[in-house]
């Protein structure tokens, strides 16, 4: 009889959550490997909106889906933690009730250890919750927590998750300390020292609905940008052979009907006429009618007319650009990604590939330690004057990023001792008269994406 594993996705606790295309990629590649070793696999993913035990609750108000796959998640309102009490907004747990999440748990007999991913570093309650209850339904199961939360606050999350191991390791390899422990569990188990990146698909065949899959042609990022953890979380960038790549999205349309594809790459157009463009110009050969979506930004410098025009035929529906800001200064100390008119180059070679001005979204950074008023100002007139649409991107400090320290030296919170803080909804990093016109940037943006 193969040995059993729970996998778990857990609650987002937040002011304010969206689902666009999130799913736990990373589990599901976990999920993947272990059954590849033979391991019995049960995924309980807290934020799953088809969960069936879902449709009986009344007293929640079903979420609205919109195109695509994307929408919001079961939601329920929860008191705020004592850290956030200050914060004049309401507090929620986002996913199915805590009773589903136990009959779930009580599905499973006699698991050999319980895995629980984390994703933000202050969505820790949510983890926290569902260590308790698998610790109260399987006594005898030890939970095993890995995760972004657990590789960069780990300290934190040994003094006060209650796991009986913490994973802080790059989420690029096999976690050696995994093989162990369950080497120690189950006697004959082989240890994986390293396992081939996407030797295997992702396992999203365990969710109840797959309305998208999710890609990574490539892994990790070759540029470091201050405000971002993934030279940490993933420390080395390398890429999909294209075509393997073109292989899995096959598969996913032929087995199981997915015309979505959403894109989780940080780097998807590093190399393209190598890399992404080979892909994309094999879907063309193959005459596929597919949907491609990018809710990370693209890199500006990248896009010329060649890329643009494969973009738009092979169905890739709003385009996120990652501005980041017009102001000069501001982008050398971001690392400079682009050069002046790239931007607007840009913009204008997918327009001509068949993009309208409401499929160019623009990701403008809000929230950073010493922006200013003006500068989130000027760079939201910016977008709206080249005819793209601006998406405000608050900033969140993330320990072990270049922008920490400086992050720690200005917050009127302190973020060094407890991950609520780093909450990007209560703009950590902003204080006085800015904060106070964080409304007007919002509307500012908004109105421009009325007018488009």
């Amino acid at each position: 009889m193969k040995p059993t594993l729970i996998l778990i996705n857990p609650w987002v606790y937040d002011f304010a959550a969206y689902d666009l295309w999130a799913k736990p990629l990373g589990l599901l590649y976990l999920a993947s490997q272990l059954r590849a070793m033979d391991f019995k696999v049960h995924l309980i993913d807290c934020l799953d909106i088809y969960n069936p035990l879902m449709e009986k609750i009344t007293y929640i108000k079903k979420p609205i889906r919109r195109r695509y796959g994307t929408g919001k998640f079961w939601k329920q309102s929860v008191p705020k933690p004592s850290q956030l009490s200050s914060i004049p907004r309401s507090y929620s747990r986002y996913g199915i009730t805590p009773q589903i999440f136990i009959e779930e748990l009580k599905k499973v007999k006699n698991p050999v250890a319980t895995l629980i991913t984390s994703l933000m570093t202050y969505w820790y309650p949510g983890v926290f919750e569902a260590i308790h209850l698998v610790k109260d339904i399987h006594p005898d199961s030890p939970v095993i927590l890995g995760g972004i939360y657990a590789t960069l606050c780990p300290e934190h999350a040994r003094d006060y998750s209650n796991a009986d191991l913490i994973i802080s390791s790059p989420n690029q390899f096999w976690p050696v300390e995994l093989s162990q422990f369950l080497k120690n569990t189950i006697p004959d188990f082989l240890i994986q020292e390293m396992v081939e990146p996407f030797s295997t698909y992702p396992a999203f065949d365990l969710l109840t609905k797959i309305d998208y899959v999710c890609l990574l042609s490539s892994s990790g990022c070759p540029f470091r940008c201050p405000y971002c953890a993934t030279p940490f979380l993933s420390p080395y960038f390398f890429k999909r052979e294209p075509l393997k790549l073109f292989e899995e999205v096959l598969f996913w349309h032929k087995e199981y009907k997915i015309t979505d594809f959403a894109f989780y790459d940080d780097a998807l157009l590093v190399d393209a006429e190598n890399h992404i463009c080979v892909f994309l110009e094999e879907v063309l050969r193959n005459n596929l009618h597919l949907r491609f979506h990018c809710p990370n930004g693209l890199h500006i410098t990248y896009i010329d007319r060649n890329i643009a025009n494969l973009l738009y035929k092979t169905g890739f529906q709003m385009i996120r650009l990652g501005l980041e800001t017009s102001d000069i200064r501001l982008q050398r100390d971001l690392g400079k990604k682009f050069s002046e008119g790239e931007f607007e180059r840009a913009v204008t070679h997918l327009k001509r590939a068949g993009f309208t001005s409401n499929q160019i979204g623009t990701y403008v950074l809000i929230g950073l330690p010493g922006q200013t008023y003006d500068q989130v100002a000027e760079t939201i007139k910016y977008v709206g004057k080249v005819r793209a649409v601006p998406y405000l991107s608050e900033y969140s400090p993330i320990p072990f990023t270049k922008m920490w320290k400086e992050a720690v030296e200005v917050s009127r919170f302190d973020i060094e001792s407890e991950p609520l803080f780093h909450n990007n909804t209560i703009f950590p990093c902003w204080d006085g008269d800015v904060l106070k016109k964080v409304s007007d940037l919002k509307k500012m943006a908004q109105e421009i994406r009325k007018e488009a």
